[in-house]
């Protein structure tokens, strides 16, 4: 299959890491002002989570859709996926 195909669920994916990089730049931000660490360190894991979220809604679809080359292609490739979650 064509590794660059687009999937309905992949705007929905991208909608999460823009809220994440506007989160991101909000952390950058509260540093920059000298904002207490446990504030800083509550943002960086809620944009932390949302990186988290993103990863796996696009590794599942990427499993739900595009593996389709045989079974034993498709446990290699699922064994080499499951590295990154």
């Amino acid at each position: 299959m064509d590794d660059h195909t687009t999937h309905s669920s992949h705007p929905g994916i991208a909608k999460r890491l823009k809220r994440a990089e506007g989160h991101l730049r909000s952390v950058i931000a509260m540093i920059d002002a000298g904002r207490p660490c446990a504030e800083i360190a509550q943002q960086l894991h809620a944009v932390e989570m949302a990186v988290l979220q993103a990863k796996r809604a696009l590794i599942h679809d990427h499993i739900d859709h595009c593996l389709t080359g045989g079974p034993s292609h498709d446990i290699a490739e699922i064994k080499a996926l499951t590295r990154f979650l």
